[in-house]
C-alpha cells in the first residue's frame, strides 16, 4: 500500500516497513520521509515496525494548493494510523513534524499511541508574542518567504548546510548528504514550501500540551540554529509532566543524521522501556 488517501483525496505516500511494535516517523520541514534513513535501519534491525510517510505537498504525496494547516496535517496522520490499522504506536516527530505529533493527540486522543518522541521540534511555540517574548520575530519566518519566492533552490542551497552545522572548519556530514537533502527538499510543492512556514513558524501548541499524557522524550541540541532548544526542546519538556529531556551538547537541527548513532541509541532505549 504504498498511497494512503487523505479525507479530502490527497494522495500520501508510505511506506512500511519491517514488524513488531510500529513506529511512525514524521519528518521535517522541507525533507521527505526518507530523511530517516539512519533511524529506519537501526529501528527495523531491532524488531520494530517503522512507518515513514511524505507530508503532503512534499516527496511523491500529493501536492494540492492550500490546506497546510497542521489540523489538516493532523488529520492525515490519523488516516494513516487508521488505514494501516496501528495500535500502541511511538510517534517520532522531527522540527515540523513534532507539531502533527502535538496536535494529532489533542485532535484524535491517545488510544493508538503508547509513547511519543519529540526530536528537534518546533514544539510548543516558536513565534515572538507578548506571552512568548523570547520567540522568533515575524519578520524572520516573513524573510525566508520572501527568499523562497525569490529563488526557492537558492534557498534551499544556503539553508541545508546550516541546517546541518557545516561552517568554514566544521563538517559533519558529506557532500553528498548535502545533495540528497536538497534533492529531497526539491521534490517539494513551492506553495507547499511556503504555507508550511506559516504552520510550523506561527502555530501555538501550547494548547495542545495538555494532550501528552503518554510517556515522551524530548531531544534537542544546543547548537540548533533554526529551532533553539531554549524556546523549544526545554519548554516542551518542562510542560509535559513526566517526560524524558536530552540535550545534546554542540548539536545542530539535523542531528537525525550528525548524530545519528547516538539518537538511535536513545530511540531504542526510550522504545525499549516498559
Amino acid at each position: 500500500m504504498p498511497y494512503i488517501t487523505a479525507t479530502d483525496g490527497t494522495s500520501l505516500h508510505v511506506k512500511d516497513m519491517g514488524a513488531g511494535k510500529p513506529v511512525i516517523l514524521i519528518h521535517g520541514w522541507p525533507l521527505t520521509g526518507d530523511m530517516w534513513e539512519k533511524q529506519t535501519l537501526a529501528l527495523v534491525e531491532a524488531g520494530y515496525r517503522v512507518i515513514t510517510y511524505d507530508r503532503r505537498g512534499f516527496g511523491q504525496s500529493g501536492h494540492p494548493i492550500n490546506c497546510y494547516d497542521y489540523d489538516t496535517l493532523a488529520d492525515d496522520l490519523a488516516v494513516i494510523l487508521e488505514q494501516l490499522d496501528l495500535w500502541d504506536t511511538t510517534l517520532v516527530g522531527f522540527s515540523m513534524g513534532g507539531g502533527e505529533v502535538a496536535r494529532y493527540l489533542s485532535r484524535h486522543g491517545r488510544s493508538r499511541i503508547s509513547k511519543t518522541v519529540l526530536l528537534s521540534s518546533v514544539v510548543p511555540f516558536l513565534l515572538k508574542t507578548s506571552d512568548n517574548p523570547k520567540g522568533v520575530d515575524i519578520s524572520v519566518f516573513d524573510g525566508i518567504k520572501q527568499k523562497i519566492r525569490q529563488d526557492r533552490f537558492g534557498f534551499l542551497k544556503d539553508f541545508i548546510p546550516d541546517f546541518y552545522g557545516v561552517s568554514m572548519i566544521h563538517h559533519p556530514v558529506s557532500q553528498g548528504v548535502l545533495d540528497w537533502s536538497f534533492l529531497l527538499a526539491s521534490m517539494a510543492s513551492p506553495m507547499a514550501t511556503l504555507d508550511c512556514v506559516d504552520a510550523w513558524g506561527t502555530t501555538d501548541f501550547r494548547p495542545d500540551l495538555q494532550a501528552f499524557t503518554v510517556p515522551t522524550l524530548v531531544i534537542h541540541g544546543t547548537a540548533d540554529s533554526a529551532v533553539p532548544a531554549d524556546i523549544a526542546g526545554q519548554k516542551a519538556a518542562a510542560a509535559i509532566p513526566g517526560s524524558t529531556w536530552i540535550s545534546y551538547e554542540g548539536a545542530p537541527h539535523g542531528l537525525f543524521m550528525t548524530h545519528a548513532e547516538r539518537v538511535n541509541e536513545d530511540l531504542l532505549r526510550f522504545l525499549a522501556t516498559p
